[in-house]
């Protein structure tokens, strides 16, 4: 029901994007802070040491600035920009699918990044990206990136990593002799059309795809009957991390889309559990700390987002969740992440990650797209079996 919910919320609050947001004017100095901020966060994004003495980024941050710091997890995109709309909060860790959203819907407001000593640290990459930015004018810090990578128990797959998503789209039998059915799971979430698209771009060309977040009505209808295909071998939906790593260490669930941070919690627990980049190649999320536009408390709003940008926070950071951080200095002399983390994690496949992005009626690569509406909408049928 929950899913649900956040799920109608989403198609209840979606809008036509117009081509231009109205930018408001972002703050022109720092003042005093208000004594608190308020974040709505991914899971694992904002610790103060409570799962892990050494993963704490915000005790300090609190002693310093005399901000108290409150996170609100969010478990999808469409939940992000629901409680957004609800308003009370001052941050959100907004993913693409979610940012230009809450940019159009004038939720989140433009920032000075005068304001932000650290900005000229972000990587080049991601300062100006499509997602945070519009006609020049930035939106938010960039925090965390990282690819939707394909988890897998390696006593399943006999110690041999897949080569291709099909062991989550088509039923068949894997290495342990056994079907897949039953045993693979899906993101609870309408952006997995996306990773559908990208499979169908690599196994049936004829279609055209050239964007999996640009879809026309034939290459959108091919996307949705492979996504029924695969609700027959789905046991379980995820959108929550800790569920779906329970799913995986005591439901018999074998293969799925996932995060870095699940696979970092299991194989730190011993288990049996590695991930890969499957051939077809993986979608993945470039998330921005954006303030809101009615926020009660600006002033710690803008220091947190100069604190995240630090080396340290941006590498342990980088660290507990298997991301990479959006500033590159982070990636050496983190006792967390290592030298060789930012490389694990994927620093040099920028390009070669499709990231999340919000699908809009009028797209680049060929003029009417389906729009995100749709996609929540006929996703929700999906899972239910329509």
């Amino acid at each position: 029901m929950k899913r649900l919910l956040h799920s109608c919320t989403a198609l209840t609050l979606s809008f036509a994007f117009t081509a231009t947001a109205l930018a408001q004017e972002p703050l022109k100095a720092l003042g005093a802070g208000e004594g608190e901020v308020s974040i709505v966060a991914w899971a694992g994004y904002i610790e103060r040491g409570e799962t892990d003495k050494a993963y704490d980024w915000v005790t300090e941050f609190e002693k310093k600035t005399g901000c108290k710091v409150s996170v609100k997890t969010a478990a999808t995109s469409d939940e992000m920009v629901a409680l957004m709309n609800e308003g009370g909060f001052d941050l959100v860790t907004a993913s693409g699918d979610a940012s230009r959203r809450l940019i159009a819907g004038k939720r989140v407001q433009p920032i000075n990044t005068d304001l932000i000593p650290s900005w000229k640290t972000v990587d080049e990459r991601l300062q100006n990206a499509a997602w945070n930015t519009v006609d020049g004018v930035h939106y938010g810090t960039p925090y965390l990136w990282g690819p939707n990578v394909l988890m897998y128990n390696t006593d399943a797959f006999k110690g041999e990593a897949p080569k291709s998503w099909n062991v989550v789209f088509e039923e068949m039998t894997l290495p342990d002799g056994k079907s897949n059915k039953g045993r693979v799971q899906a993101y609870d979430g309408p952006i997995h059309v996306a990773d559908a698209a990208l499979y169908l771009m690599a196994h049936k060309p004829e279609l055209g795809i050239k964007d999996p977040y640009e879809l026309n009505e034939e290459q959108y209808k091919a996307a949705l009957d492979l996504l029924r295909v695969q609700r027959t071998l789905v046991g379980r939906y995820w959108h929550d991390a800790m569920i779906q790593i329970d799913d995986f260490k005591n439901e018999g669930v074998v293969a799925s889309g996932s995060w870095p941070f699940q696979v970092n919690l299991m194989q730190a627990e011993k288990q049996p559990i590695a991930s890969t980049f499957p051939e077809e190649g993986v979608t993945g999320w470039s998330d921005t700390t954006m303030l809101h536009a009615d926020s009660e408390h600006p002033n710690c709003a803008y220091m947190w987002m100069e604190h995240s940008l630090s080396p340290k926070v941006q590498g342990d950071a980088a660290a507990w969740f298997g991301a990479v951080p959006s500033v590159p200095a982070a990636c050496k002399g983190n006792e967390l992440l290592t030298d060789e983390g930012c490389a694990t994690n994927g620093f040099d496949h920028f390009d070669k990650i499709r990231f999340w992005k919000t699908p809009v009626s009028k797209c680049e690569s060929q003029g009417e797209c389906v729009p995100y509406h749709r996609w929540v909408s006929d996703y929700i049928g999906v899972i239910g079996g329509r």
